[in-house]
């Protein structure tokens, strides 16, 4: 697992070495009965780091009792693939993924955010990620795109790439 995460920051770093513009992160999750579920690494609804840490403890099976949060009350249900946020007041981005890297940092990840993908990107996305990372994919001429293999889904950096000089 250690070499998965690092792979992805090297990817990341290498990414956004050559990107014009900033990388994005995406999470793609099976979902029971076919289809994805996309998560972002970014997103309208932001708690703190104490918020979250508060939450991921306080986190049951069956959904925690709800807690007062900035973003109105908040419910904390741990599944198999992490702790799922649920926040009813919010606007947009009324669910959240919260995940363990390698070092045991908490990430949350958002379920809207800025990096729209088809299913066919999606399903290309799946199907090629391996453990240290599938081949560079073109989403569109502005977007490239590497998957990665993770416990709790496909993870897949997405980035910009730099245009050639004449």
């Amino acid at each position: 697992m250690n070499r998965i995460w690092v792979t992805l920051l090297l990817a990341l770093a290498l990414g956004s070495a050559g990107a014009q513009a900033q990388s994005r992160n995406l999470l793609i999750q099976l979902q029971p009965g076919g289809g994805y579920r996309i998560w972002h690494a970014d997103g309208p609804s932001v708690l703190s780091d104490d918020d979250i840490m508060l939450l991921d403890s306080m986190a049951e099976p069956q959904g925690s009792a709800p807690i007062p949060t900035p973003l109105g009350p908040a419910r904390a249900r741990r599944t198999e693939l992490g702790v799922i946020i649920e926040l009813s007041e919010a606007n947009t981005d009324k669910t959240l993924l919260v995940d363990r890297d390698a070092c045991g940092h908490l990430k949350t990840w958002h379920v809207d955010g800025g990096t729209p993908l088809t299913d066919d990107q999606a399903t290309d996305l799946v199907m090629s990620a391996l453990p240290g990372g599938g081949p560079r994919l073109v989403l569109d001429p502005e977007h490239h795109a590497k998957s990665f293999i993770t416990a709790i889904g496909i993870m897949v950096a997405v980035w910009k790439p730099r245009r050639k000089l004449p």
